[in-house]
């Protein structure tokens, strides 16, 4: 998860009832694999003395900046969405390097063509 990021940022109130994704989304961070993925993610917690509600702010390594709020987002829930844009970061990045334009842009009319299936079906095999 880590080796899309270059910095999280944690931020919460120890006496607030509602940190639980914070602290299980940091032990994610904090985990031996996670770390080994990315040793140069930075690793911020904020310790909150006011009101604020839980929030994590992660940054890509793109630079683009993404705010969870920790008391209705589960950690997990936070995780899948890094992976999932991670795995989108890394296929735009395979394009680019391949020197392909990005976005991908497929003409409509291909995109209503009939695509045979990938196994033969077991009927058309009887028949021949």
């Amino acid at each position: 998860m880590l080796k899309f990021l270059s910095k999280v940022r944690i931020e919460f109130n120890a006496l607030d009832p509602r940190i639980a994704s914070c602290m299980e989304f940091l032990a994610q961070c904090n985990a031996r694999k996670a770390k080994e993925s990315n040793p140069a993610c930075q690793v911020v917690v904020k310790r909150r003395t006011d009101d604020h509600p839980p929030q994590i702010t992660v940054t890509f390594v793109n630079g683009i900046e993404e705010v969870f709020d920790a008391t209705s987002t589960p950690a997990q829930n936070i995780r899948t969405m890094i992976l999932e844009k991670g795995r989108y970061l890394e296929t735009e990045q395979m394009f680019r390097d391949a020197g392909e334009s990005w976005p991908v842009m497929i003409p409509e009319e291909e995109l209503h063509q009939f695509a045979p299936g990938t196994k033969p079906r077991k009927a058309e095999e009887k028949k021949q």
